[in-house]
């Protein structure tokens, strides 16, 4: 096929159809992994959405706060992560963590 001969009409309805051709591609070898993982879940005595699920990461629940800012109650702190620039003043004025405690 001479794509130079052809009318932009042709090339357009050529380029739907190549479009075409490759979603349809895709979609079939999408359709034939998929088929390939349930089979090879299956033979280990699973399902694929006993594997997927599995492998989703859990959410963590928020931490409850151990510190607050003598200051300002509404500034805690989990004692999780670098400390708050607040624990840092407290700390570097002699305070303790202790001093912090909720």
């Amino acid at each position: 096929m001479d794509i130079d001969t052809l009318s932009l009409a042709e090339l357009k309805s050529l380029r739907a159809r190549v479009d075409r051709a490759i979603n349809s591609f895709e979609e079939r070898k999408k359709k034939e992994a998929l088929k390939a993982v349930e089979e090879i879940a299956r033979e280990k005595g699973f399902t694929l959405a006993e594997l997927t699920e599995a492998a989703q990461t859990k959410t963590r629940k928020p931490v409850r706060p151990k510190y607050a800012n003598p200051a300002d109650a509404s500034q805690t702190w989990t004692g999780r992560g670098r400390k708050p620039l607040w624990v840092q003043a407290a700390l570097a004025d002699g305070k303790t963590l202790d001093d912090l405690a909720i």
